[in-house]
This record gives structure tokens, C-alpha cells and sequence, in this order.
């Protein structure tokens, strides 16, 4: 709509999940960190891989599987050029697999901090209307509430009562949506007619241009 600013929001963790396993070094469950090295083990057209992590306390280390007795055949390429490199970007994506921790660990430590990037992607005169976009690369606990407060300086209650009554939506819409985590593509529309400051306040902060 052409009375609408849209901005898009990247958010990024800072501290990727903390799977809590039985270290032998340590005699009990330890929080582990990634390495962020992977180990490959060939055996004729079998490859196993795993992804190194690293005991807290006291740097013992768990191969967490990636791959188990796997066909190099059957393995995508790509996947196979980033474990034989041990390439820095897919083993961060893979840091965040939730699922195959949970798989592995009795017990998967997650972090709310995070670094964001804001950047204005469409910009309009007398716009009533304002947009977020939200990228979210790699899963993260942080709540959609507490992410708009603490970057549009408006308290959660408030937030709250603008949803309650229309002014705020998001899509797709889900059942107590502003107290779930966050989620890649979602968007955020809010209704800022009523707003006298919304140029001078709400703008800078959505697109992080300061005026």
C-alpha cells in the first residue's frame, strides 16, 4: 500500500544452542559448545561425520553425528563440499539444529541474545502504515513481544493492547502470537495513524536511520 513504510529486520543470535551431556572428564552432565570443526570418517563408499563439541568445564570433547554409514552417492553435493571443507558458515547453521541436539542431549541450553540489522525497504510521504519484515536465519528463543519492545521502546502492555484492538498484526497469524518466538518471514503490521510522533519516533527506530 502506498501510505505504508516497510523495513526488514535480520535477526541474528550472538550464542548458538548448548547441548548438556554426560562428560567422562567431568563425571556428570556438562553444557558442550561447538568447535566448529567437523570429523569425517570414510570406510569405501560409506562416510561418517560428525560435529566436534567441546565440554565447558573442562574441553573433553562429543561427536555429535551429522552423517552415520552414509552412501557418498547420496549425499547433496553441497553438503559434501562444506563437511570436506569444514566451511564456517554451514557448520554455524548446523550449530543451530535444535531438533538433532534434542535428539542427542538430555537437556539443550538456548540464548535470547542477538544482533539485528534493520534496512528500509520501501520509504513513502505520509505513510500511516509501518511494515517489519522479520528474517530469522537461525532459530532463536527471544519472544515477538519482548523483540518489539526493546527495539520500538514501547512496553510490552502496550503492545499487548494495540494487538488487542486491531492496530497491530501479524501474518501469518497465530493463536497468542506476540508471546511466541519469533519466525523467519513473518511479518508485522501496524497501524500508526493515530500516532503524531511516528516520524519523528517510530521511524528512526524501525529502519535504525537516526534522522
Amino acid at each position: 500500500m502506498c501510505n505504508t513504510l516497510r523495513v526488514r529486520w535480520t535477526i541474528i543470535p550472538k550464542t548458538a544452542p548448548q547441548p548438556w551431556i554426560a562428560c567422562g572428564g567431568c563425571g556428570g552432565l556438562r553444557a558442550f559448545q561447538s568447535s566448529g570443526k567437523i570429523r569425517l570418517n570414510a570406510n569405501g563408499r560409506k562416510l561418517d561425520a560428525w560435529l566436534i563439541y567441546k565440554c565447558l568445564t573442562c574441553e573433553r570433547t562429543w561427536n555429535r553425528p551429522i552423517l552415520e554409514r552414509r552412501n557418498v552417492r547420496d549425499i547433496d553435493p553441497a553438503v559434501l563440499a562444506a563437511l570436506q571443507s569444514n566451511d564456517p558458515d554451514w557448520i554455524r547453521a548446523e550449530t543451530f539444529n535444535l531438533d538433532a541436539l534434542r535428539r542427542r542431549s538430555q537437556r539443550v541450553d538456548e540464548f535470547v541474545e542477538f544482533e539485528i540489522a534493520k534496512e528500509m525497504q520501501r520509504e513513502t510521504a505520509h505513510w500511516t502504515r509501518l511494515t517489519i519484515e522479520l528474517l530469522v536465519p537461525f532459530p532463536t528463543s527471544i519472544r515477538l513481544d519482548r523483540l518489539l519492545a526493546s527495539e520500538l521502546k514501547v512496553s510490552r502492555s502496550r503492545l499487548q493492547a494495540l494487538y488487542d484492538e486491531g492496530m497491530v498484526r501479524t501474518d501469518p497469524d497465530r493463536a497468542d502470537v506476540m508471546r511466541r518466538r519469533i519466525r523467519n518471514g513473518t511479518l508485522v503490521l501496524i497501524d500508526l495513524a493515530m500516532e503524531a510522533d511516528r516520524e519523528q519516533s517510530w521511524k528512526p527506530l524501525a529502519s535504525g536511520d537516526p534522522l
